[in-house]
C-alpha cells in the first residue's frame, strides 16, 4: 500500500508541510508549486497532477470537491479542518496519522475531517 501523499493550500501554515516532511511524510506547499493566488479549482488541478490529497482550511474546497463527484470527475480526496480549531502541533499529528492509515485509494473523491 502506498503512503498517502499531502497538498497544503495556501491559506495552510508551511510549518505544516514541513513538520509532515520531518515525519517522512510526502507534503506539498501551494507556494513551492507556483499555486498562490490561484482559483481553488487550480489547486485540484495542482493536486490531482502531485497525486495528493488537499489539505486545506477553506470550506470552499468542500464544495468543490462534491461538484467534482457529481460531475463525474474525480479527485484525490480533501482533508479539511477549520483554521485554529487544532493546535499546529496536532494538525501534523493527526496528518501524519492519515498519511499511515489511509491509502491513496481510499481518499479519491473523499473528504476527511480532521
Amino acid at each position: 500500500m502506498s503512503k498517502l501523499r499531502i497538498y497544503t493550500d495556501e491559506n495552510v501554515d508551511v510549518r505544516v508541510a514541513e513538520g509532515l516532511r520531518r515525519r517522512g511524510v510526502n507534503a506539498f506547499l501551494a507556494r513551492e508549486e507556483d499555486a498562490i493566488g490561484i482559483k481553488d479549482e487550480e489547486h485540484f488541478k495542482k493536486a490531482q497532477n502531485l497525486e495528493a490529497v488537499i489539505f486545506t482550511h477553506d470550506p470552499d474546497f468542500l464544495r468543490i470537491a462534491e461538484e467534482l463527484v457529481k460531475q463525474g470527475r474525480k479527485h484525490y480526496g480533501v482533508i479539511f479542518v477549520e483554521m485554529h480549531r487544532l493546535s499546529l502541533g496536532e494538525c501534523i499529528r493527526r496528518l501524519a496519522l492519515y498519511s499511515e492509515i489511509l491509502s491513496p485509494e481510499e481518499m479519491i473523491n473523499h473528504i476527511e475531517f480532521l
